[in-house]
């Protein structure tokens, strides 16, 4: 049954987000069940979160999350993890960058690709989100021309959306969800991989105000846990804009 949902048997699925812990936070129990179906996980990041210190320096720090990245990445299975060398805080939508992250699509060559939302609390998300979202259906064109010269990508892939940061965007509105994938068999290895980043939890608590960066995580995947009947659920929502696929295949694949 499971062949028959994958077209041409391509498992491999690509997680790009704009900084480390990003994936640990927001997807990482649906990414460690798809691992489990034998599915390959390739994780990025725009960044090495070189902001992400109030006391270290941006070398220190990036050095510090680079590794704990590689960390969490091993902590779900993934089978690579690479950082694309931009900068916290200064992710732009040009020319440039479009084509790296075309790059990055087409070595990978993904059926499912899951980023950050459109609309989120900080614009390193909504542009990561943008720029993944325009990668998806440029690198699949023949005369896009990138550095590395790699072939075009064979489809375009399925696209996901995670949650926003505390569910809903910068007016309050709630996140638009196409599915909640339950997650409370994966919850401790998720925490495990959230647990690797360290290095945040005293930057979270001045520059965010959470306390407590994994109970936090806790606490938001029970909420949507909860609205489907479980203890801890992740939330996404599919992008269906022509000429992306229109099926559903993740609650497909993992129906709770």
């Amino acid at each position: 049954m499971l062949k028959e949902l994958i077209p041409d048997d391509n498992q491999r699925i690509l997680v790009l987000m704009p900084h480390p812990d990003d994936m640990e936070i927001l997807c990482a129990g649906t990414l460690i069940r798809l691992r489990a179906l034998g599915y390959e996980i390739h994780v990025a990041t725009m960044t090495a979160g070189d902001k992400g210190s109030a006391i270290l320096s941006r070398e220190e720090i990036a050095t510090i999350r680079r590794e704990e990245a590689r960390q969490g990445a091993g902590v779900i299975g993934a089978a690579s993890y690479q950082y694309l060398e931009f900068a916290d805080l200064e992710i732009t939508f040009e020319p440039t960058t479009r084509r790296r992250i075309a790059e990055v699509l087409r070595a990978i060559d993904p059926l499912m690709v899951f980023t950050t939302p459109p609309t989120d609390y900080m614009f390193d998300h909504e542009i990561t989100s943008q720029l993944v979202r325009d990668a998806c259906f440029n690198a699949g064109c023949r005369n896009y021309a990138t550095e590395d010269n790699s072939p075009p990508t064979s489809r375009i892939p399925y696209l996901y959306y995670s949650d926003a940061v505390e569910g809903h965007d910068i007016f309050g509105t709630p996140s638009r969800v196409s599915c909640i994938v339950d997650i409370s068999a994966q919850m401790e290895q998720k925490v495990a991989a959230l647990a690797c980043h360290q290095s945040q939890r005293a930057w979270l608590q001045k520059q965010h105000g959470m306390d407590n960066y994994i109970e936090s995580m806790r606490s938001w995947c029970a909420r949507r846990g909860a609205e489907i009947g479980t203890t801890y659920g992740e939330a996404f929502c599919q992008h269906l804009g022509h000429p992306h696929p229109q099926d559903n295949l993740l609650t497909q694949l993992l129906p709770h």
